[in-house]
């Protein structure tokens, strides 16, 4: 499946997942979306990744699914269509909480259109920087399908509010860069010829704290949005604040920073 998925690590602790189906706007199929899972899968337990970049080959980041087939037919004919649809709306929405529930911080370098399950990709991503190139639309409901779909209806008001988003989800329209700069959905927008360096100076800031801190940062902070007061957050915080403190590597940290020094973490 490697012609689908380009595996590389572009420096040290840094793993880049680039969709290569260029032909097709990196539509999602079911190879594809096989690929991307089981890459996935290896990530969350390679304990030498720290920081994961998604991109797309060619002009488009992902255009969704691929609407000429999913190419998988076998599946209704062993399972019924009810079932196999059933089957195949899990696994590609499977991709959106896997990618939520990495250890690692992963950054969507949006190169060009990301539309549905491309969309969905980009909103379960921790940053997002884009392309001037770059456009964005829901897109579900305008294929005839509820817009609520591949965890998009959680994440998205979550990132641009739920003013805006039920403005986009309701319509399917498509909108820019520059828009979606304005409503949060993105940090920056970005140079093309510049995006992939962009997003690895990221990584590489990321790479200088320690990174059990990274990782309790990131699922601190997508559990705060499910919490509902302050005092549940706050005891949830202090907890991570111990367990970190304790670590050989906040010592690390705080022992490099009085040295001006770059910190060698061990993760312990």
């Amino acid at each position: 499946m490697s012609d689908l998925l380009d595996i590389t690590t572009p420096t040290p602790g840094v793993v880049m997942l680039t969709l290569t189906r260029p032909d097709r706007l990196n539509t999602l199929n079911v190879h594809l979306v096989a690929a991307l899972t089981a890459a996935l899968d290896d990530i969350a337990s390679d304990k030498s990744c720290r920081v994961v970049i998604i991109t797309g080959a060619g002009r488009a980041f992902c255009a969704g699914l691929d609407l000429n087939g999913y190419g998988d037919p076998e599946r209704e004919a062993e399972e019924g269509r009810p079932l196999a649809t059933f089957g195949r709306q899990q696994d590609i929405a499977h991709l959106t909480e896997r990618i939520n529930s990495l250890p690692q911080p992963v950054i969507a370098a949006v190169n060009g259109p990301a539309a549905g399950g491309g969309l969905a990709l980009v909103c379960a991503s921790d940053i997002r920087i884009a392309a001037p190139e770059a456009v964005f639309a829901v897109s579900f409901i305008t294929a005839g399908y509820s817009a609520c779909d591949i965890g998009v209806s959680w994440l998205l008001p979550r990132i641009v509010g739920a003013g805006n988003a039920h403005e986009l989800m309701l319509t399917g329209r498509r909108f820019d860069a520059s828009h979606a700069r304005s409503i949060g959905l993105i940090s920056q927008i970005v140079d093309s010829g510049n995006l992939l360096a962009e997003a690895l100076r990221i990584a590489g800031e990321i790479l200088n704290n320690p990174p059990v801190s990274v990782e309790m940062t990131k699922k601190g902070m997508w559990l705060a949005l499910e919490t509902p007061t302050l005092h549940a957050t706050i005891e949830f915080e202090n907890r991570q604040q111990v367990i970190t403190a304790l670590t050989e590597d906040a010592a690390e940290a705080t022992t490099a920073f009085l040295e001006k020094r770059t910190p060698t973490y061990r993760r312990r």
